[in-house]
């Protein structure tokens, strides 16, 4: 494939806290830019039509009632087949957030969903193919009527005993990972007291307190905590923690009033100035410009 182009999730979301929506490609239309994701995954629903999904590692025939969980490694382009092409929804999601549901719900407790070759995909048909429609075009409604996080949990619930009743679960890896400060790590469940405390982290007290703070809700050595959340995560303590301070000052800009000072301060972040530039880093533009854009995203 060409070279790709990385996507950045808030790019498109503009502060919401997932984006969807409904795409058709035509027959003869050529692939779909090349691109993957710096900090979301996509789940797509296939409502109509034949296609294909384009990968480094191969290629994925598409068919109705097809579910696939895009991971942020995925390097994909997708393509319309046959005289009908192709329809799907696209529903993308932030990463830390969906890792934090699939943790707490055990839903891949071996992490096999972003260790294998290719995304993972179901076929349904009869009910579960209809469950399926209406779950994405649920979602796809709500996206145009300022939706909550709690539209996106719904999403991910029906969506998720989906994959795991059409056998994207898989058999997992075996070895377990103990709480203990030794051993390598080996593939297999991730530990409960790193769910714990990444879920905690949420808590805005928790996110003032930085890394700091991560640590304590962890309960182990700073090198630990390093090793297991690579191994698990593939993300450092830090970028975790300015990513979700990132993550939900987007969503205050875009949701509420509060100055960009006091935004930054709730947050964690050290000043105003140090949330400018990170926020300018991360995003391509300034929090006030930021909040300007996803208030007209805003407006019907």
């Amino acid at each position: 494939m060409p070279a790709s182009t990385v996507l950045r999730f808030e790019a498109h979301a503009l502060g919401r806290p997932y984006h969807a929506a409904h795409v058709r490609l035509g027959p003869r239309a050529a692939l779909t830019g090349p691109h993957r994701h710096a900090d979301f995954y996509e789940l797509m629903g296939v409502v109509d039509g034949r296609g294909e999904q384009h990968l480094e590692t191969g290629t994925q025939p598409l068919a109705p009632g097809d579910i696939v969980l895009i991971r942020p490694h995925d390097e994909h382009a997708i393509a319309g087949r046959t005289s009908g092409g192709l329809g799907f929804v696209n529903v993308a999601f932030p990463a830390d957030a969906w890792r934090a549901f699939v943790d707490l719900s055990h839903a891949d407790p071996y992490g096999a969903w972003d260790r294998r070759a290719q995304p993972p995909l179901v076929s349904l048909t009869g009910k579960q193919g209809t469950v399926m429609r209406t779950s994405f075009d649920r979602a796809l409604a709500r996206f145009h009527d300022a939706p909550t996080m709690r539209d996106l949990v719904r999403f991910w619930s029906e969506v998720v005993d989906l994959l795991c009743a059409g056998g994207a679960m898989g058999a997992g890896s075996g070895g377990g990972v103990g709480d203990g400060e030794s051993g390598a790590l080996e593939p297999g469940t991730r530990p409960g007291w790193l769910v714990r405390a990444r879920a905690a982290m949420r808590r805005e007290s928790n996110l003032r307190g930085g890394v700091p703070r991560l640590l304590e809700l962890a309960g182990v050595s700073p090198a630990h905590l390093s090793r297991t959340m690579r191994g698990h995560y593939d993300t450092s303590p830090t970028r975790f923690v300015s990513d979700l301070r990132l993550e939900r000052a987007c969503t205050w800009l875009a949701t509420t009033d509060l100055t960009v000072t006091e935004i930054a301060h709730r947050c964690g972040f050290a000043s105003q100035s140090y949330f400018t530039r990170r926020f300018r880093q991360a995003e391509g533009l300034s929090p006030r410009e930021f909040r300007a854009r996803a208030r007209r995203a805003f407006v019907p």
